[in-house]
């Protein structure tokens, strides 16, 4: 199975890079987020004509997360409490396996109303996988978690330090999913750094590589040794009006 992520950063904009990419790379599975769009304004129908089936829990004009398969998807559940009425985090049963899209809060800036609703966020999103089951499960999380795991992740760790994105707080949050029995799976098989997943807009950041690897996809356990490949596909970052993340993908020998 390939499973992808992808934060489109507004899919009304970005649809026919989807298309592209899809007839591309061909993942199973792709976990998106930022749709920016309502769930009755998803592109069913041309989502459909690539081959997939759509998953959905949208938002107008904020947020908004999918989960398409070219396997049927079955037991779908939208949103958590941890949400906090907005919608970040759509889940799915596909061929067994428990897939999770999640669009994490960006936080803003440290000590801000906004980095705190990124606590409440991580902290709920480990008490709903307490609460989902046992990592013995396969489980893959996969999205856009706005941290950084580690100085490997980010363009420059001292220039990075202490900002959003790279703050210790935040990678105590992100230690809760290593702690419940997840494992990055760009980790398990690549060592190497300087992998990013984002670039700003601002500054750019693209032609300076000044990136950072906030797009992940954990799988549990039960699928640690499944991992055969994980990898980062760059390319759409620099396609015209491009969405400032780029794909994530992991392939799963099951």
């Amino acid at each position: 199975m390939l499973v992808a992520s992808w934060n489109v950063n507004s899919l009304r904009v970005r649809l026919p890079h989807l298309r592209d990419w899809l007839k591309a790379a061909k993942p199973d599975v792709l976990c998106l987020q930022e749709l920016k769009l309502p769930t009755d304004d998803f592109p069913f129908d041309a989502v459909g004509e690539m081959g997939y089936e759509a998953a959905v829990h949208g938002q107008p004009t904020y947020n908004g997360v999918a989960v398409l398969s070219k396997l049927p998807i079955e037991e779908v559940i939208e949103g958590f409490p941890g949400e906090e009425g907005q919608s970040r985090l759509i889940e799915a049963v596909i061929e067994g396996v428990h897939v999770f899209s999640v669009y994490a809060p960006n936080g803003q800036a440290i000590g801000s109303d906004k980095f705190a609703y990124k606590q409440r966020f991580f902290k709920a999103l480990r008490e709903h996988l307490d609460g989902f089951g046992k990592p013995s499960e396969p489980v893959v999380l996969g999205g856009d978690f706005n941290i950084a795991p580690e100085p490997r992740d980010v363009w420059d760790p001292k220039a990075c330090a202490g900002e959003i994105g790279f703050h210790p707080d935040e990678h105590k949050w992100l230690k809760h999913f290593a702690d419940w029995g997840l494992h990055d799976s760009l980790r398990l098989v690549e060592p190497k750094a300087g992998l990013y997943s984002w670039w700003d807009y601002r500054g750019g950041g693209y032609k300076r590589n000044h990136g950072l690897r906030i797009d992940q996809l954990w799988v549990s356990d039960a699928l640690k040794d499944s991992v055969k490949k994980a990898w980062i596909d760059i390319d759409p970052r620099g396609w015209e009006q491009p969405s400032d993340h780029t794909p994530v993908l992991c392939k799963l020998d099951l």
